[in-house]
């Protein structure tokens, strides 16, 4: 069973930079696609335990719209990267020669300053990232929202972002760049490859930190979305609403 879900008009979402009034517009954008979803489907077809397909679209946008609240509010906290070992971002992996070089050098303070900054770019970068998400919940396609529903514990979360993860991206990492530079993320990272690079015969390494660290960031964010959708699905106290009652419940 198959459901386009395709909103155009929610321009609005971008024009707000207060979190409260992004978390506000959201909602009002959810509930008004939710009408017209309801609009442009020719009668209610009822599904599996009565769900009629305009239900389930309404609790997966719901169940993903407040996973995009939580994970956001979690991660732009402070040290909500840092102080979060489930999503902190590590020294880059490729670099690890660097890491341990360095280390035995001496250099651990300057190492640790180095992830505590990269870290901090992420959770100022994810700040901005309701909008982005809120944009990418809404105008999701949902091709078989039944399926999703009764996948697996973190199926909405792992099917928004297969279908947004380019879009997400492109979006996000100017973002990232504009934190990082905030941070000084650069600065601290090219001194410590031209402290490693200065030692003899070592090979020259020199990851996309841009790259790296948006990528990073998005995976923080969906995993803090996936804590949310398995809270819902398997906690009746975190379905704050009916519609989320009503399509999470037991009897579906």
């Amino acid at each position: 069973m198959k459901q386009i879900l395709t909103i155009v008009t929610i321009f609005c979402i971008i024009a707000s930079s207060n979190a409260s009034a992004q978390i506000g517009l959201l909602k009002k954008a959810k509930a008004n696609s939710q009408k017209l979803i309801g609009g442009a489907i020719d009668g209610v077809v009822n599904g599996e335990g009565g769900l009629s397909e305009n239900e389930v679209i309404e609790g997966l946008t719901t169940a993903l719209s407040n996973g995009a609240e939580y994970a956001v509010k979690k991660a732009s906290a402070v040290n909500g990267f840092n102080n979060n070992d489930i999503i902190r971002i590590p020294f880059p992996p490729e670099a690890k020669k660097i890491e341990t070089t360095l280390s035995q050098m001496g250099f651990e303070e300057q190492i640790k300053s180095f992830e505590t900054k990269m870290n901090e770019a992420a959770e100022v970068a994810s700040k901005e990232a309701l909008n982005i998400l809120g944009l990418a919940i809404i105008n999701m396609n949902i091709t078989d929202g039944y399926s999703i529903l009764k996948g697996e514990d973190n199926a909405a979360t792992t099917y928004l972002r297969g279908e947004t993860n380019e879009y997400l991206y492109e979006s996000f990492k100017p973002i990232v760049i504009s934190s990082m530079q905030q941070f000084k993320v650069a600065q601290k990272w090219n001194g410590l490859v031209t402290k490693y690079n200065a030692i003899p015969l070592t090979q020259k390494i020199n990851p996309d930190l841009e790259d790296y660290i948006t990528n990073q960031a998005i995976d923080g964010l969906f995993i803090l979305i996936t804590e949310q959708e398995k809270e819902i699905r398997l906690n009746p106290n975190a379905r704050t609403s009916e519609i989320l009652t009503k399509v999470f419940g037991d009897k579906f």
